[in-house]
């Protein structure tokens, strides 16, 4: 799609910072180009190439090479600690690491080649590389998470659920070629995916902020946000929130997707459309999706297209309208699984009974959910100690057992508090050793 749009109209654009547009012409052949170089060096269906940036017009280049490459793109955020960066690229251990010439100093020591994408130094093939058996059941990316064993763990996403989520997206909120979105999720986390491809394959501009508009910056990127020429967006739900409470409106948009968290209020018209969407990263980022109203029910919706959600109990069985459950994910959006972990993947993605398919499968989320009358779902919360904090999948246990390893600490425990509503923080306590 994104070629066909590089061919109808090679001069639309296809994304923007400030002033400087990448156009979809542009980004075809630049992104042809370095996939041709990815292929020379070997990345072929199914491979992983790493990818370490910040957000920007060359990073969008980066990703859809790797696509075109045949393999799946695993994105690191720059702005991690070196440890955790250090583990995700020997865990995955991608076959090239793309980067930015000015973090090369921060690249790890590895056997893969590592690249400065933005310093091209190949061969400019503008031919769309054509790779030989690449389909839909092939990686597009991959995503790590946090690990209630004290690791983060991959999980292997696929073209296939990747192509059922652009397409719900285009055509549940009639996103077309010429229509504008924007990108403000933080690199490394599943809702860019979900930013990104749905407007290029649609053939919209999306507008990314520029670098010292950060997402710690909540009111800069507010008052970034208000100036673009939206029509549909994403924020996350802290941030809606937050921008709630400013009582903040837009001129042109007509829809706000919100995720990430759960919404605890929502009380006045911001005059667009708020839709609260949610979904693990293994479910491909959005399983359910609904409109809220003003001082109405603030559900997560219903199952998005070509997803089916099973309210079970203790023993797998489905419960009753209005009964607590834990709720598992089946369908299309269902990832391929946790990338070196088969018990674990074994454990969270089951064969579904309750689907006459011989391969359906189910994805077990550890979230607490109820039916409601009218079909929509009323999230309750998690049934271990993973918690969300401004956005974030955390798993307690991960933390614990990286305090553990300080000198000095015999045990550790952490716990989610919320002193003030809707602020929560993490607390640590230890025993000295």
């Amino acid at each position: 799609m994104i070629e066909a749009r590089a061919a109808s109209a090679p001069e639309s654009v296809a994304a923007q910072v400030g002033e400087q547009c990448l156009h979809y012409g542009e980004l075809n052949h630049r992104a042809n180009a370095l996939a041709h170089h990815l292929i020379s060096l070997g990345v072929s269906i199914d491979d992983r190439v790493a990818v370490m940036a910040r957000r920007g017009l060359d990073t969008l280049v980066a990703m859809l090479a790797v696509l075109k490459a045949g393999a799946g793109y695993i994105p690191v955020d720059p702005s991690h600690p070196d440890e955790r960066i250090a583990y995700l690229l020997t865990d995955s251990a991608p076959k090239v690491l793309l980067t930015q010439q000015a973090l090369m100093s921060r690249v790890p020591e590895t056997a893969a080649p590592v690249i400065a994408f933005d310093r091209p130094e190949w061969p400019q093939r503008l031919d769309n590389p054509q790779v030989a058996g690449l389909n839909a059941t092939h990686l597009a990316y991959v995503i790590y998470t946090s690990g209630s064993t004290g690791q983060p763990k991959g999980v292997m996403v696929e073209h296939r659920t990747l192509g059922n989520l652009i397409d719900w997206h285009c055509r549940t909120f009639d996103l077309q070629a010429g229509g504008h979105t924007a990108s403000v999720a933080g690199f490394g986390f599943d809702a860019m995916a979900w930013e990104v491809w749905p407007a290029l394959c649609a053939g919209a501009t999306l507008h990314l902020p520029p670098a010292e508009v950060s997402n710690e910056h909540i009111d800069a990127l507010l008052d970034w946000w208000v100036a673009q020429p939206l029509q549909v967006a994403f924020l996350p739900t802290p941030v809606a929130e937050y921008a709630f409470s400013r009582n903040l409106s837009h001129p042109t948009l007509r829809t706000l997707l919100i995720g990430g968290d759960r919404l605890r209020q929502f009380q006045r018209d911001p005059g667009f459309a708020v839709i609260n969407n949610y979904g693990p990263t293994e479910a491909t980022v959005v399983a359910t999706s609904g409109r809220l109203l003003p001082d109405g029910s603030l559900d997560i919706g219903t199952p998005i297209a070509n997803t089916r959600v099973y309210l079970l109990d203790e023993h797998q069985q489905l419960v009753p309208l209005g009964v607590a459950g834990e709720l598992y994910v089946a369908g299309d959006g269902v990832a391929r699984g946790y990338l070196n972990r088969p018990e674990m993947t074994a454990e969270r993605f089951l064969r579904d009974p309750f689907h006459a398919g011989a391969d359906a499968r189910m994805y077990r989320t550890g979230d607490l959910a109820r039916w409601n009358a009218d079909g929509t779902l009323d999230y309750l919360g998690r049934n271990d100690d993973q918690v969300k904090i401004r956005g974030l999948r955390v798993e307690l246990g991960e933390i614990e057992a990286q305090l553990s390893q300080l000198p000095g600490i015999e045990e550790a425990l952490v716990l989610a508090r919320e002193d003030e509503p809707g602020q929560p923080r993490l607390a640590a306590y230890f025993i000295e050793r």
